[in-house]
């Protein structure tokens, strides 16, 4: 079965992002395949390549770069919730005229659109909000 998730909830703010990730790694343990996981509105903030948490709590950017690494799964960004809450990548940073950027490969900024064609492509889209 193919899945994707919609994650609406920041890191550390809302269970909603440890659950996500939870999530995603037990349908690959499964045999399941996950497509992609698309991050919207606050869940946007699961990209910041700044996020530093303390030792003992799941670093969750980079349990969702190891996802991707270990199983090519999408990191999908919504790039107008992204530019809203200052979430930029380089392209997007040099178009604003910022000095820096702050999205974590292996994250990509995309559209609403890709959120779109992952519930026409994936036989389930679990969302999971704040």
């Amino acid at each position: 079965m193919r899945y994707a998730i919609l994650l609406l909830g920041a890191p550390y703010s809302h269970q909603a992002a440890h659950s996500a990730l939870r999530f995603a790694r037990a349908v690959i343990a499964r045999g399941h395949h996950l497509e992609a996981v698309f991050f919207y509105r606050d869940g946007v903030h699961n990209a910041a390549r700044l996020a530093s948490p303390p030792q003992d709590e799941p670093h969750l950017v980079d349990g969702w770069t190891t996802l991707n690494q270990e199983h090519g799964v999408r990191l999908e960004v919504c790039i107008a919730a992204a530019l809203r809450r200052g979430i930029v990548d380089a392209d997007e940073a040099a178009r604003h005229g910022k000095q820096g950027h702050s999205v974590q490969a292996p994250f990509e900024l995309t559209g609403l659109g890709q959120l779109v064609d992952l519930g026409l492509e994936c036989d389930r889209l679990v969302t999971f909000g704040a």
